[in-house]
């Protein structure tokens, strides 16, 4: 018997997936959660084969859950509606074993899980296109820029940052300019979107 928890943030796709896949004489949905911090608990309380998670959802993201879970015996895939090569390369470093998406039917995820329990690992061709094709999947910026995005992201003024990280709000401005630069974006909130929307905010 496969043992299987499924985190998804949406109450009736939770219960759907949950439904579906209990119909597979060989699984056993032993938990579910709505949110990537309840499937960590429950990972570590019911100790499941397999860990299906969407990626957004609230106060830890499957993302997130993937990480911390990292090195636990359990096999963990990503089912998103998110073709992002920076989701997909976060995955991949945390040791997700499936990165599969929500359009796909049922019978794609049940043998993605029986695949995955043989030991293969299985990523959605899109996926795979996005991350080895023209996408860039690394962050162009370098660790103080991300910094000072993140802290514009978490609503601090160039003041507040500039106070942050000991630098002037001279100094600041500057950063900005040059995020909003490498991002080819013409303000802030551009860049943030586009930021997350890459996957490049850890």
């Amino acid at each position: 018997m496969i043992r299987i928890v499924i985190a998804e943030d949406q109450g009736m796709m939770l219960g759907a997936l949950g439904s579906l896949l209990n119909l597979e004489t060989d699984f056993e949905v032993v938990g579910m959660a709505h949110n990537g911090a309840e499937a960590v608990e429950l990972v570590k309380e019911h100790e499941p084969d397999v860990c299906v998670m969407d990626i957004e959802m609230p106060i830890k993201t499957g993302l997130d859950a993937a990480e911390e879970l990292k090195g636990v015996d359990c096999k963990i895939i990503i089912l998103t509606t998110f073709a992002r090569a920076g989701y997909f390369e976060r995955a991949r470093k945390a040791g997700v074993r499936g990165y599969l998406l929500k359009d796909g039917p049922i019978e794609e995820l049940v043998n993605a899980i029986r695949t995955i329990m043989e030991g293969r690992r299985i990523y959605a061709p899109e996926l795979v296109d996005i991350a080895y094709g023209d996408d860039e999947t690394e962050s162009p910026l370098t660790d103080r820029e991300s910094q000072v995005l993140t802290l514009i992201a978490d609503g601090k003024t160039t003041k507040e940052i500039a106070g942050e990280l000991y630098l002037t709000p001279g100094t600041v401005r500057n950063y900005i300019s040059t995020i909003l630069d490498k991002l080819d974006v013409g303000n802030r909130i551009e860049a943030i979107s586009r930021f997350k929307e890459k996957g490049w905010f850890k």
